[in-house]
């Protein structure tokens, strides 16, 4: 059973720093393509950051120079480092993966393309 559990979350001010880890289960090691999502009740769920098997990444716009997402093979984990934190980011943050053999680089910050989540980690943002 595929698992990813996420953890980290909490409430911070705004200017102020989180750090997301996402444990994955062993068998995650099929999939070749990783990300978080964020999610606001009410809308739909955007994409904030990918890495991929080559750690390359790709970035929302409005995480750029903000956010660093990277993966810890070792401890088969994902972490995502939120910096300079706005109250806008304030959302359920999801980790996800895919086993897809290829992504396009339009997909990749793309929920439907993806087959594995987390349970999420709320993270607030005061002013």
């Amino acid at each position: 059973q595929v698992e990813l559990v996420e953890s980290g979350g909490g409430s911070v001010q705004a200017g102020g720093s989180i750090r997301l880890s996402c444990t994955m289960s062993p068998n995650i090691d099929i999939s070749r393509f990783w990300a978080w999502f964020r999610q606001v009740p009410g809308e739909e769920r955007e994409g904030v950051a990918h890495i991929d098997w080559d750690s390359r990444t790709t970035y929302a716009d409005s995480v750029k120079d903000r956010f660093t997402v990277s993966k810890d093979n070792a401890k088969n984990t994902l972490i995502l480092q939120m910096d300079s934190l706005k109250p806008e980011d304030t959302a359920m943050y999801y980790c996800a993966a895919t086993s897809r053999a290829a992504l396009g680089w339009w997909a990749r910050l793309k929920a439907q393309w993806y087959d594995y989540w987390g349970q999420g980690a709320q993270v607030t943002v005061s002013s």
